[in-house]
Order: C-alpha cells, then structure tokens, then sequence
C-alpha cells in the first residue's frame, strides 16, 4: 500500500512548486528513492499533461563512475546529460542516500575535476529550468537528526508540506528591506563581519526550488566583506564532515579558514579563484527546522539562522563570483546557540533568532506554524 503521504507531496511539487503545464517535459532525477514514489510522482506529471523523462540513480553507483573518473570520462558524462536537460522544461530532483558519507574516500583531484565538468549542466538547469530538489528521508538522515527513522519520516512530511503560500506571503517585506539595503553587519560569538548587498537585490526561497524551504537570499557585493565569520553547525561537502569553520576576510575573499579538518577545507576553497569569495547571504526561518543534521536542504532553513556561502553566486541574485564550489554554512544565532544579531543600515532586524521590527514579525515562529 503506498503511503497517502507521497501523493500530497507529489501533488505540491507538481502544482505549487514547479507549476507544471500541458505538454510540457519534465526530468526527473531520482537518487536511492522508494520506486513506490517515484511511479507518484510520474501520475502527478501525467495528470498536469506533462511529458516525464526518468533517471534513477543509486549512491553507491554514483560513487564508482566518479572514483576513477577521467577528464574524457566526465566530458562524456556532461555532454549527456547537458542534451538531456536541455530537452526539459521543468527538473525535480529527489536524492535520497543510505550514508551520506558515501563519497567520502573519492580523492579530492577527482571530485574537483569531476564537479568542474559537470558545472554546466547545472547552470543549465539552474538558469534555464523551472526546478525544484529535495531530499529523501533515509534512516542514515534520520540518524544524523538523533532522531528514530519513524519519527524523522513524519517530522520530514510535516515539514515539506507544510503551508508555503503562508510563508511567501510573510516573507515579502524581508525581501523588500534586503533590496533597499548596503550594509549588513552580523554578529555572535566569534562573528564580526561586515560587508554590503547594495544593488544586488533579494529573492524568496517559497517552496518553488526547495523543499523544505524558508530563506530569503541576497548575495555580498564581492569585495566587500570584512572581518570573520565562526560558524557554529557541522557541515557535510562531498562527504566529508567539518566543524567549528571559521573564516576570516579581507576585501571580500577568505584569507584564513580553519576547521575540524582545515587540510581539507582549504583544498574545498582552493578548487578555483571564486571559491574564496561568497556567492550567498541569506536569513533562515523555517519554523519546524529547529536543529542542524548535516543536510544543507534542511539545514539552510533553520528557524533564527543565516548562511554565508563561500562559491558560486546565483545569476537571479549575483555579485559575479563563479566558482564550481557553492558551499553553505550556517551560523544559528537563537539563545541556546549562543545567541546574535543581524543589522541593516545600522537598524536592528534580527536579535538571538527572532525578527525585530514590526512589519517582519509575522516570519516568527510562532506567526508561522
């Protein structure tokens, strides 16, 4: 019997976050997922009239052709894929992963090389697709939460489906104030970092691209970041774990960076010129997000955080910067995180997590659930 649940969120994401027409053709990208979804999901598309065009792929499998990749081999591999997407109209992608440590033991030359080729094909589908990711929830999610894999299922379909129309409405006085903005100064516990967002402009994170979702996102005009940043949240990049990142800068790039694993993460900001400087600034408030588990999708959204993301900046919301890295890191600054504060042209907007001015007192949490 399949889950009532899968249709719900089938029928969100077909419907409210990608909108899809009559006729039109969708890729969908499905990666240790339960088939039981997967045939849902294709019935949504098909009752909206739309065309599916499916990839199933498996962790374990994706680990093996990135291992040893070549420079031929990922050539190939991205003009494949890069025909494909372009034959789509529209792209959900739902990754589920039994260890989300899978790639762990990938060399780092290779998973560079291999991330730098395939970077057009998701260029492609960032700039050119109605898109929309998410994950799967797997007993391994369920572990990095501390949560049973019960638990964590209905916590995840809670969350994904939650009223995101609501929270679009909510979040339309933070945009306009992130556009109207120059300086930004954050501050908590080891943070003290300045920098601006004048003319680069901000966009709603609605459950469009995202699920779950809550942000609103700018992006730092490039050179203008100043002091440091210590982020307070374990962080997963191509299967590695770190912690206790702190970055310092200087004219807008990262001149000292230190972590759990400060070898690796200075390999990670290494891979190119644009991997040192920040691609994204954006203010969480997911109000059922509550605590990191080492999955960004989740982890971004957090109720009363923000991240700053070393890489690649979006084009919709974009400084220049371009990199093959784009690398969020959050910073919780709710109380029992140690607390902090977010300012806007010298007003306070955020203090320990919770909005201060009226007009945004609605993305509280308590507004929104």
């Amino acid at each position: 019997m399949t889950d009532p649940r899968y249709a719900k969120l089938c029928d969100l994401l077909v419907k409210y976050s990608i909108g899809l027409k009559k006729d039109e053709r969708i890729l969908l990208e499905m990666t240790d997922v339960p088939d039981e979804f997967t045939i849902q999901l294709i019935r949504a598309a098909r009752r909206a009239g739309a065309i599916p065009l499916v990839e199933t792929r498996h962790t374990r499998v994706t680990r093996e052709i990135v291992r040893e990749a070549t420079a031929e081999q990922a050539r190939l591999a991205r003009e494949v894929e890069l025909f494909r997407m372009k034959r789509a109209q529209a792209y959900i992608a739902v990754r589920g992963a039994n260890n989300a440590s899978e790639s762990s033991d990938v060399p780092s030359k290779v998973m560079t090389l291999y991330s730098k080729a395939m970077r057009p094909v998701m260029d492609y589908r960032i700039n050119k697709t109605r898109w929309c990711v998410l994950r799967w929830p797997s007993p391994s999610m369920a572990q990095g939460a501390g949560m049973s894999t019960e638990a964590f299922e209905d916590f995840y379909f809670q969350v994904c489906t939650m009223n995101y129309p609501k929270m679009a409405r909510a979040m339309l006085p933070l945009q306009k104030r992130m556009n109207r903005a120059d300086r930004v100064h954050i501050k908590a516990p080891g943070t003290d970092l300045r920098f601006s967002i004048k003319g680069i402009g901000a966009l709603l994170a609605e459950g469009k691209r995202n699920i779950p979702d809550g942000e609103v996102f700018s992006c730092p005009v490039k050179n203008s970041a100043q002091g440091v940043i210590q982020y307070n949240t374990p962080t997963l990049y191509a299967g590695t774990k770190f912690e206790n990142i702190r970055l310092e800068f200087e004219d807008g790039k990262i001149i000292n960076a230190t972590g759990s694993n400060s070898r690796r993460l200075n390999e990670i900001l290494d891979t190119d010129a644009g991997a040192r400087y920040v691609g994204e600034f954006s203010l969480g408030f997911n109000p059922f997000i509550l605590n990191p588990m080492c999955d960004i999708l989740f982890d971004e959204k957090i109720a009363g955080s923000l991240h700053f993301t070393p890489g690649q900046a979006y084009e919709d919301a974009d400084n220049g910067n371009r990199s093959a890295v784009h690398w969020d890191m959050v910073l919780i600054q709710r109380p029992e995180w140690g607390g902090g504060e977010v300012w806007f042209d010298g007003e306070l907007i955020r203090r320990d997590g919770l909005f201060v001015p009226r007009d945004l007192q609605a993305l509280n949490p308590e507004n929104l659930k």
